[in-house]
């Protein structure tokens, strides 16, 4: 069986952007080490021993490839990234609460309630919850 074990989100400030992952969005640090260079090599992951095999690397998003990609994705109003939510509604107040601002307010998407936010590092997130 194959299974995701890492999928990286291009940013703009590795460190802007594991402060905002882990203390707004409520991930964990997995891995933070410097392998020289001045950008460090942080993943994070879900917190309390959910999905414990699965990492989120935070990786610098201002290379040739990298800053095209994630500004055309942002431009067209893309998610880079969806995280699920078991209440979508609450987690929406508690995020704006915190200052986080939403381009796209909860809304139903047929069988799925999603929000869009911005994740002060160049990119758009959206959260989402199955509904029924």
């Amino acid at each position: 069986m194959i299974k995701v074990a890492m999928t990286s989100v291009y940013v703009e400030d590795v460190a802007r952007a594991h402060a905002f992952y882990t203390g707004v969005l409520g991930f964990e640090t997995r891995t933070h080490v410097d392998p020289g260079g001045g950008t460090p090599f942080v993943t994070v992951g879900a917190r309390d021993g959910a999905q414990p095999d699965l990492e989120l690397l935070l990786e610098p998003g201002d290379g040739p490839i990298a800053e095209p990609y994630r500004r055309a994705v942002r431009e067209a109003g893309l998610p880079s990234i969806v995280f699920s939510v078991d209440d979508l509604r609450a987690e929406f107040e508690r995020l704006r609460g915190e200052g986080v601002h939403f381009v796209r307010e909860p809304e139903k998407q047929g069988p799925v309630l999603t929000a869009l936010l911005d994740d002060t590092v160049g990119n758009l997130i959206q959260l989402t919850q199955p509904l029924g």
